[in-house]
């Protein structure tokens, strides 16, 4: 009998860049246990081009969209985790269902330079997403089938 996928949020403010690169992440990459989706609690409308090319670089094609958080307040969802950098910004709080976790990541919206920098920032930010990501959900995997 096949367990159902785990259903796994993940929230920052604009929902633009790293909420969209790590829904696309774990649905192309850990989409036999997970089901992810991302949203924003001040979204942006649009996802970040450059958060695209990052993702199409390492063949994950994401054609997600900026969604408002209240979308998901009241889903049945497993875990949530907030991506944002404490150091630089307030992560949102969710008062929805589900485990909470946070893993901090720098907001690569907020590079400048050329574009070719502009990229390696965003380049950087999934390659950390695509380590911190699968352990993050490995543990709390762990820790929902008990709870389950």
């Amino acid at each position: 009998m096949a367990s159902e996928k785990l259903r796994v949020l993940f929230l920052c403010t604009g929902n633009s860049a790293r909420s969209q690169m790590a829904e696309a992440l774990v649905n192309a990459r850990l989409g036999e246990h997970w089901q992810a989706v991302s949203a924003g609690v001040k979204p942006s409308g649009q996802v970040n081009p450059h958060a695209i090319r990052a993702l199409a670089e390492m063949s994950i094609q994401h054609q997600g969209k900026s969604k408002p958080a209240d979308r998901f307040i009241s889903e049945a969802l497993d875990l949530v985790v907030t991506v944002c950098d404490d150091a630089a910004e307030n992560c949102p709080v969710w008062v929805g269902k589900g485990l909470r976790a946070h893993l901090s990541f720098p907001d690569p919206a907020k590079a400048s330079g050329t574009d070719e920098e502009v990229m390696t920032v965003f380049r950087q930010v999934l390659k950390d997403m695509s380590v911190q990501i699968p352990l993050l959900l490995k543990a709390k995997q762990k820790v929902l089938q008990v709870r389950n």
